[in-house]
């Protein structure tokens, strides 16, 4: 009898497992035949996000030569390694562009023809441009899979979630500004993918209050102002006037940190150094569990550190007072706290040279301006640094530390859920937006389109209105009727708008404090209350606790989603082949 799988989602995520299915078939799958049903109402491939049909104006935030969707040799993998081009070496583009994400798009739409093809001939790929409702079936037998529109189920012997960004119902504060919003007839725009905001309600010339500084506010500031008719002439915005004017501010007050603008060269950090496998495995075996704050963030901190020195002594010696190897060995043995910062203090003479984290996370902590003009300026010349800095190779300890969190964050991925915090200090520090956006934000800002708001934003409903304000400039609010979370929902089982994942949770499937879809780290399989992994249902993708760092894998880091797809992948497979031949394994 013909096997069947299905999953559901047909981005990235599950044309990635496709791919992974393809190059391992030969090795541990030679069954009577396989259906493969992909469920998504958006196109394979590129699925919702990444699809060709949005705005041509919306970009990547990673180079070109930075996008791959194929294996290399750094991937710790079971499986086998099936190179493929970049998104550069495919489009024919220079590296170092920032492409659309209509590009991306059909990249990805590529990719998934690739991999459909590569697939033997006994497997038959289908899609179902529709929603997936409810898995229904016990884990013994085969699963029912109900589509939206559809009266009868997909018969499943396995179902994959590879679902990626979800919408999700208000939470509590949401919930009271959009009733506020409402009450008064104000705007109120809560967290959402800002490509399929409607922004219409934003009037010309009016006040917006805008919380979040982060990708989706780069979205919303090009939807707003290039969208509707202005330009960039050099270093000047020309507007068109249909702009509103975006006050804007967030928890730290500043943006992203730009992408950085210069390549590597030299010798890389031998990562990991503090925190490996071995450190990963002894977390896990301890009895009574761990603390990120006490037990992993010393580690991070530890290995973070690392990265910069090594790349600050060997490729720019001139600014250390001691040699390397008498610096790393001391360093190796010094405790976290006052020892090591006197290390670093009597080796690195300019403060500017050192790594201070905290500092880095929150720039604005205890800084006040005595008036609004002086926060624009002041923000203003923190953008113009940061733009320099990143695109200046003096200060390439700085790309010595991205190379550490991506090592880090490919220990953190086999840690389970570690929390949201960390994945919000990783996107601020290493997946920022590109240069350009930030030159085009410092014209805007000169235009007046763009207002800085502060750091630690409080933003409150009262007097009919809706009124912000931040320690960063004591004594001032500005008011306006209309109000923009520029983020994406947070990723929350209980609260996802995706009706299969409510079900799925309702049936026994459990989450974690932060909402997320636990998951078996070794393959993926969807665990119960209980701790158990159910036989036929697994899970990948940022609505689970094994999410991986971005959306897309810079070639030779040893992805961590790619070895997630292969573990599920190979899985998927010698679990078909046992149904077929239950003697072989």
């Amino acid at each position: 009898m013909r096997r069947s799988l299905v999953i559901v989602g047909a981005g990235p995520r599950g044309t990635g497992l496709v791919e992974r299915i393809a190059a391992n078939a030969p090795e541990l799958y030679d069954g009577s035949g396989l259906d493969i049903h992909l469920v998504d109402p958006h196109p394979p491939g590129a699925g919702r996000i990444w699809r060709t049909a949005q705005s041509p104006l919306l970009w990547m935030n990673s180079h070109a030569e930075d996008v791959t969707m194929f294996t290399d040799e750094t991937v710790d993998m079971a499986g086998p390694v099936r190179e493929g081009p970049t998104l550069h070496e495919w489009a024919a583009v220079d590296g170092r562009t920032f492409a659309d994400r209509q590009l991306q798009g059909a990249y990805l739409g590529w990719v998934h023809e690739q991999a459909v093809a590569a697939l033997p001939p006994s497997v038959a790929v289908h899609h179902h441009p529709r929603r997936a409702l409810r898995v229904g079936g016990s884990p013994a037998g085969r699963q029912q899979v109900w589509l939206e529109g559809r009266p009868r189920p997909l018969l499943a012997d396995l179902v994959v979630l590879a679902l990626g960004h979800l919408d999700a119902e208000l939470d509590e504060q949401q919930a009271a500004l959009a009733a506020y919003a409402r009450e008064h007839d104000l705007v109120h725009l809560p967290p959402d993918f800002t490509a399929d905001t409607d922004l219409s309600a934003l009037r010309p010339g009016e006040p917006v209050l805008v919380r979040g500084f982060g990708l989706a506010f780069v979205d919303l500031m090009v939807l707003l102002t290039e969208g509707r008719g202005g330009r960039h002439d050099g270093d000047t915005y020309v507007p068109s006037g249909q702009e509103p004017v975006l006050y804007v501010g967030s928890r730290r007050g500043v943006p992203y940190h730009s992408k950085i603008g210069y390549d590597w060269t030299g010798d890389r950090p031998p990562l990991p150094r503090f925190f490996g496998p071995a450190a990963t495995e002894a977390l896990l075996a301890r009895p009574d569990g761990f603390d990120f704050r006490r037990d992993v963030w010393p580690l991070v901190e530890k290995e973070l550190g690392f990265a910069h020195y090594h790349r600050l002594f060997t490729a720019h010696p001139e600014r250390t007072a001691v040699a390397w190897a008498d610096f790393e060995e001391k360093y190796a043995a010094a405790d976290a706290g006052q020892e090591r910062e006197t290390l670093v203090a009597s080796a690195v003479p300019d403060p500017r040279d050192r790594l201070d984290l905290d500092a880095l996370d929150r720039p604005l902590t205890g800084v006040r301006y005595d008036s609004f003009d002086a926060l624009q300026d002041g923000l203003r010349a923190y953008v113009q640094d940061d733009l320099t800095r990143r695109h200046n190779p003096r200060h390439s300890p700085d790309l010595g530390v991205f190379l550490g969190l991506l090592s880090v964050y490919g220990q953190l991925v086999r840690l389970g859920d570690i929390g949201n915090w960390w994945h919000g200090f990783f996107s601020y520090l290493a997946s920022g937006p590109p240069g350009p956006r930030l030159r085009q934000l410092l014209a805007l800002s000169r235009a007046g389109v763009v207002r800085f708001a502060g750091a630690d934003m409080d933003v409150r409903a009262e007097d009919g209105v809706f009124r912000a304000s931040s320690p960063s400039l004591p004594g001032f609010s500005v008011t306006a009727r209309a109000l923009v979370e520029a983020r994406l929902p947070e990723p929350t089982v209980r609260r996802a708008r995706d009706p299969l994942l409510r079900a799925l949770h309702e049936d026994g499937a459990t989450d974690t404090p932060d909402g997320l879809l636990r998951v078996d780290r070794a393959d993926g399989r969807i665990l119960d209350r209980d701790g158990r992994p159910h036989p036929r249902r697994f899970a990948l993708g940022p609505h689970t606790d094994g999410r991986t760092p971005g959306a897309f894998t810079r070639p030779r880091t040893g992805g961590p989603a790619f070895r997630q797809n292969d573990a599920t992948a190979r899985a998927v497979l010698v679990f078909l082949r046992d149904l077929d031949c239950p003697a072989v394994g």
